[in-house]
């Protein structure tokens, strides 16, 4: 059992982020670098000041732009949109291993027959015109349907069956415009030695391994309790669980770790070792003012955020207007080691304006020099991700 303070337990989180110190990730490599190390990147559609996905890589990777993660996506084809933590963007190395869930989907789809002949019309259509949207093929038909996977379609059929044969691995995104989805074959796009992959992991319990394994990855310190770190992953109930961390406790793949006045364990992967090494030996790592996506992997947990940063964190978006504290896209504001706030930002693209509407400060937080300036450098990167040459401050009016 490694012993932390919680100090030391913070600056391990931020580290491993690359969110504390000197740029850990730059450029488009350092995008790829990241999404491998924590497996997944949850994406949303909605685009306030950036998605999420874009919001996640901005904060850590040196000269981020959006274009070289639609580029790593549809270009080079080494990332993939595809549901790990609900909707996310995954290596494409990692294919094989959600082959069960596809295979799940093909077993679904058995339970719609009428559905076949809409799927050859689909696949007709993208013979002769190429990728295609719902929008770009009317079908015909009557039935209620669910992905096996994660969408729920209504009775919109031309929507049902994309996402149906997305849901088997047939069909892949292509490409997006805006939140609407265009798909393709994938075997044009994935090769075939992953494509065809058998099952890497045939047993449940292993599977279920690899995949908190990963979480534990993504966010780098967790317990075994419920958490919304766990999400979607089919099966993980309590028991199991319990299980899963029994045994790779035993294959001393994860090391648990003791923080001062937290009573719950956490977990580390093994790998990380020395990075808790490196935190023993209280370093004095440059601080940065980040802001910090709502769906960031860093914050998956947000009552072990609050335990450890004691920052409370809700995204009110789904809040009624009435009832938020906040506002409806607020994002939290790191400084060095600690959060300070939150603050709303909104990118105004037909004036090329970033506006930060308000930032709401923690309780014990004054703005020193020394925050005003990281503060300034912050929106100023910001801006500029987000290509917009001026910044309106509306928070000091």
């Amino acid at each position: 059992m490694i012993q932390l303070t919680n100090r030391q337990a913070r600056q391990f989180l931020l580290l491993k982020h690359g969110l504390l110190g000197e740029y850990h990730f730059t450029g488009k490599q350092g995008v790829l670098n990241f999404v491998r190390q924590v497996g997944c990147i949850q994406y949303d559609p909605i685009d306030v000041c950036g998605k999420n996905a874009e919001l996640v890589l901005q904060s850590r990777i040196k000269g981020f732009t959006k274009d070289m993660l639609t580029e790593l996506l549809y270009i080079d084809r080494i990332l993939v949109d595809y549901p790990d933590k609900n909707l996310a963007i995954i290596p494409v190395d990692d294919w094989p291993y959600f082959e069960r869930y596809r295979e799940a989907a093909r077993q679904h789809a058995k339970r719609y027959p009428e559905m076949e002949a809409l799927i050859e019309q689909v696949r007709a259509h993208i013979q002769n015109h190429g990728a295609l949207s719902s929008d770009d093929l009317k079908l015909d038909g009557n039935f209620a349907w669910r992905s096996a996977i994660h969408w729920s379609s209504g009775n919109n059929p031309s929507r049902s069956v994309l996402e149906q044969m997305y849901s088997t691995g047939e069909l892949i995104i292509h490409h997006k415009k805006g939140t609407r989805k265009y798909y393709d074959i994938a075997g044009k796009y994935i090769q075939p030695k992953l494509l065809n992959a058998p099952e890497p992991l045939e047993s449940e319990l292993e599977h279920q391994k690899w995949r908190v394994l990963r979480r534990i990855g993504a966010v780098g310190l967790l317990w075994n309790r419920a958490s919304d770190a766990w999400l979607n992953i089919w099966g993980l109930k309590a028991e199991q669980r319990n299980e899963v961390f029994r045994q790779l406790l035993h294959e001393a793949r994860i090391v648990a770790v003791a923080v001062e006045q937290l009573k719950d364990t956490l977990y580390c992967l093994a790998e990380d070792l020395p990075l808790i090494d490196a935190v023993l030996q209280n370093p004095a790592p440059k601080w940065r003012c980040e802001l910090i996506a709502p769906l960031d992997n860093f914050i998956w947990d947000r009552k072990l955020i609050n335990e450890l940063f004691g920052f409370d964190y809700t995204w009110e978006i789904y809040t009624p207007a009435i009832k938020r504290k906040f506002g409806y896209y607020v994002l939290p504001l790191l400084f060095g080691e600690s959060f300070i706030g939150r603050a709303e930002v909104v990118a105004e693209r037909r004036t090329g304006t970033l506006v930060v509407k308000n930032i709401w400060y923690e309780n014990d937080i004054k703005p020193t020099k020394q925050l005003r300036t990281a503060l300034n450098d912050c929106f100023q990167s910001f801006a500029l991700f987000n290509e917009c040459g001026t910044i309106l401050r509306e928070d000091m009016d």
